[in-house]
């Protein structure tokens, strides 16, 4: 794999990391106003996600990029492991296999489906 693609995939991460803590400072101040249920909480902890991974593989492919679903799920199951060190360094709590297997597979099967529409989108 040449360099480039790497420097995309970092470009994707980046991007995503930063959906995730402007959103996470958002969805907290909203949390202190309305106070949500716990299902409302994890329906826009997962919305967040998504989102972040559709910004992260716009970053990274671009419209009418090429290697879309491979740069896609790369990039969705990566952003995804990072989120789960993350969790698991700042909280010291775990989930279970069956909780990280969903997610990772989540976020492969999100940056896949991202990549293949970024991909297919005609350059501007």
């Amino acid at each position: 794999m040449a360099l480039g693609p790497l420097v995309g995939i970092a470009r994707g991460l980046l991007a995503a990391a930063a959906v995730t803590v402007l959103g996470v400072v958002v969805f907290a101040l909203l949390i202190r106003w309305t106070n949500p249920s716990d299902t409302v909480i994890s329906v826009m902890n997962q919305a967040l996600k998504l989102g972040a991974i559709f910004t992260g593989c716009r970053a990274c492919i671009g419209r009418g990029g090429t290697g879309g679903v491979f740069k896609g799920a790369l990039t969705g199951l990566l952003y995804m492991m990072l989120g789960i060190i993350g969790y698991a360094f700042l909280s010291g709590l775990s989930l279970s296999s069956a909780a990280y297997l969903t997610d990772l597979g989540m976020g492969v099967a999100a940056g896949g489906l991202c990549g293949m529409i970024m991909s297919n989108l005609p350059k501007k």
